[in-house]
């Protein structure tokens, strides 16, 4: 019977690998669960977050060294930004006002501070409507091993956080709790194909988060325990390890022994003329096979 981790903040600090990766499997409900909560058109929140989780990382990636943003790129990332969390007219209007070639340069520039952070973050602050937490969503999306998303409902869970001041400090302060996360789990994985980034236990937080406050039976079917279960990996796929033994179930000696007894008494009764000395070889064997069998020693 499962025994969930209903709260958040417990599911943060002793959630295992196997309860995280299940309870980020939920993400899809959860977010449907909050774009129906807060927006008129939930279908509208749902296909942002598609861009920004999927196609938005992918485009970054594939400008190489020189990763960037453009303006419709950001303006787009402020929409989901504003339509999962909290909304502020203000901010729409100043993203839109940064020039292509502003937002083009410095997000390059912050792209190439990484993995410092909090270098990275300063860049980011010479756009206009770009504040912290703007800037950890750039950065999840161009670096998901390296950056989480500072997501309220996320630093909310983390009773170490007081207060939320959206700071480079209280960032960074929120990074060092989530790679912790990152060095538990990835501890507990036995698949080598599969592994934590900050950016996937930052969503697992979130869906924890966003469950218990709309929907908490949703966190029932968690499962129990902290240790995975072992698999062997072969060619990417786990299969459960499998063990054979040539030993003999001792369930089989009496029909062993029944088997004997009838073919000593067919051939003793057939071939008693000319096959003397196999009766006789068979007698003895089963006259060996009757000894009881030694504690010490079982199945000798």
């Amino acid at each position: 019977m499962a025994s969930p981790l209903k709260d958040t903040a417990t599911f943060f600090a002793e959630g295992s690998a196997a309860q995280f990766e299940h309870v980020l499997g939920l993400y899809p409900q959860a977010l449907r669960l909050k774009a129906e909560r807060k927006n008129k058109k939930p279908e509208e929140l749902i296909k942002l977050d598609d861009w920004y989780q999927n196609e938005l990382p992918k485009k970054i990636k594939a400008r190489g060294k020189d990763a960037h943003l453009n303006h419709e790129e950001l303006v787009q990332l402020m929409k989901w930004k504003q339509s999962r969390g909290k909304f502020f007219p203000q901010l729409n209007y100043l993203v839109k006002v940064n020039t292509p070639r502003a937002v083009m340069t410095e997000t390059k520039k912050a792209f190439r501070k990484l993995p410092n952070l909090e270098q990275a973050i300063t860049a980011l602050s010479n756009l206009k409507g770009v504040g912290t937490t703007m800037a950890s969503a750039l950065l999840a999306a161009a670096a998901p091993d390296q950056a989480p998303f500072m997501a309220d409902e996320c630093l909310m869970a983390i009773p170490e956080i007081e207060g939320i001041d959206y700071t480079t400090k209280e960032y960074l302060n929120f990074v060092a709790h989530i790679q912790t996360a990152v060095q538990r789990l990835n501890s507990q994985i036995v698949d080598c194909n599969s592994s934590w980034s900050p950016h996937r236990v930052e969503l697992a937080l979130w869906t924890h988060f966003v469950a218990s406050e709309l929907q908490p039976e949703l966190l029932d079917s968690i499962p129990n325990g902290t240790t995975p279960t072992t698999n062997h990996t072969t060619n990417g796929n786990s299969q459960p390890i499998s063990q054979t033994t040539n030993t003999v179930s001792s369930q089989s000696v009496p029909f062993l022994l029944l088997l004997l007894a009838e073919l000593r008494f067919s051939l003793g009764f057939i071939f008693i003329y000319k096959l003397n000395p196999i009766t006789l070889f068979l007698d003895n064997l089963f006259s060996f096979s009757l000894i009881p069998c030694s504690a010490d020693h079982p199945g000798m």
